[in-house]
């Protein structure tokens, strides 16, 4: 390899003097976790049969190489979990990165260290293992199809009152209304309507009323037929005709135009419609989802909305809180953007600062949880870790810090209580604490640590000491 007698590797040590090195080998090779050793050069002195499988390379390839040339992990240059270790000591647990394997492509894994000593205690070295997460996406998919409220992070009153009543909503024919400001998640619940339904196995048609003219929106949900018009060369099928089965959900229907209100009456009182050029009726198996963010019966009585489609489409109604009226998810929602940011670019962060969050907490969000996950997505690719910071947040919302100076303190009481009755709630059993707050148990006790939280040393399960 052309290394220096100092960089020569460090054979492995026993793991104790009465187990036989054949068992050694026997119990490093069983995991199905990949496991590697490096020296105090950062150069791979052991190298299991699991982390050959999961990265294609054979133990020879790997040992006596540099690590981050055989993991080529997204965080091996500037925040290597091993180094982080070997220098304070402390170990690394489940940290979400991605790996290349032998043939460049990208492997989804969560990551722990420790220190690897001697039998004398000396610090010889690092120990890493992997484990391959590529199975969590099928995992999720599947949580996603049978239970749809996994979307929905959310620890609001009002929220949870909604989702106690809407698998009752769901399990109707009914027409369903959704309130709610633009970015409160409408789309989301929609989607919880139709994966709770009995025609969850059909499909979930979205058509955005607002967002094309009259003339088109109409061939978009009707369809046509060959020469309806100029530039029609071939028949197409609209969306009701693809929702066949299943769910048509209707975002900002307060902005459809009143001609079009008339034909989609027509559609809700008798199943069935006509493409535009086309004078054969068409029934239709579709149910029928609308959503808007405009008072629509200020604009029936503007004459903008007609009555009798008012009445047709609300025979059931939600209505979202807005962001502001959930400061309490703020912190929630905020982890699980941060998560899911780490997962889709390779980089960690470890969460937010407490002056960072007290800024997000002061916002009103006229922009709701799209406006959230925005500037998280702004902090994210600005800050270098380990935290977002007040300066990582946008411009605009940095200087509601400088008129609010004790927002931070403020928020820190505020979520030290929040946590605390959640951990209450709970028996004081830190998994099922973080399950019920949707973010990870060593997410949990970061945050109770930082706050100065003191926590029994028994949990709600048992009497093991935690």
């Amino acid at each position: 390899m052309g290394s220096s007698a100092s960089d020569s590797p460090l054979p492995i040590p026993k793991f104790t003097e009465h187990v036989p090195p054949e068992l050694s080998e026997l119990l490093f090779n069983s995991t199905s976790d990949g496991v590697f050793a490096v020296d105090g050069h950062m150069r791979i002195i052991a190298f299991n049969k699991a982390a050959e499988k999961i990265l294609g390379l054979s133990r020879d390839e790997a040992l006596g190489k540099p690590c981050h040339e055989i993991l080529r992990a997204s965080i091996c240059q500037d925040n290597c979990a091993l180094k982080y270790t070997l220098k304070t000591d402390r170990p690394v647990v489940n940290l979400a990165v991605e790996l290349k394997d032998a043939r460049d492509r990208r492997i989804p894994v969560t990551i722990s260290s420790a220190v690897l000593r001697d039998a004398k205690g000396c610090v010889i070295g690092g120990v890493e293992t992997f484990r391959n997460m590529n199975w969590v996406r099928e995992l999720v998919r599947d949580v996603e199809h049978h239970h749809p409220f996994a979307d929905i992070v959310t620890d609001d009153v009002q929220m949870r009152h909604i989702f106690e009543i809407l698998p009752t909503i769901a399990a109707s024919e009914s027409c369903v209304l959704v309130y709610g400001e633009t970015g409160a998640g409408k789309n989301l619940i929609a989607k919880a309507i139709h994966l709770h339904s009995m025609r969850r196995k059909g499909p979930l048609i979205t058509v955005n009323c607002g967002a094309l003219p009259e003339t088109l929106l109409e061939s978009e949900i009707f369809g046509y037929r060959a020469g309806a018009f100029t530039g029609a060369v071939r028949d197409r099928k609209g969306r009701i005709a693809a929702a066949e089965g299943g769910t048509l959900f209707l975002d900002e229907i307060g902005d459809m135009p009143l001609s079009m209100q008339v034909k989609l009456l027509r559609f809700l009182q008798d199943h069935s419609y006509e493409r535009l050029g086309d004078d054969r009726t068409i029934e239709a198996d579709v149910r029928v989802v609308a959503a808007t963010n405009r008072n629509l019966m200020r604009l029936v009585e503007e004459g903008k909305f007609r009555r009798d489609l008012y009445y047709r489409i609300n025979v059931l109604s939600l209505e979202l809180p807005p962001l502001r009226e959930r400061c309490r998810d703020i912190p929630l929602l905020t982890q699980a953007f941060l998560d899911r940011l780490s997962q889709q670019r390779g980089k960690q962060l470890a969460g937010i600062s407490a002056e960072a969050l007290a800024v997000l907490v002061g916002h009103d969000f006229p922009g709701n949880i799209r406006e959230l996950e925005n500037i998280i997505e702004h902090a994210f690719v600005l800050s270098p870790g380990p935290e977002i910071e007040v300066s990582h947040l946008p411009q605009h919302l940095v200087s509601q810090l400088q008129k609010q100076p004790a927002a931070a303190t403020e928020f820190a009481e505020v979520e030290a209580r929040f946590l605390r009755e959640a951990l209450e709630r709970n028996q004081w059993n830190r998994q099922q604490t973080a399950d019920e707050l949707g973010i990870h148990k060593t997410t949990l006790l970061r945050r109770v640590r930082r706050l100065g939280l003191r926590l029994p040393k028994v949990d709600g399960r048992s009497s093991r000491v935690k």
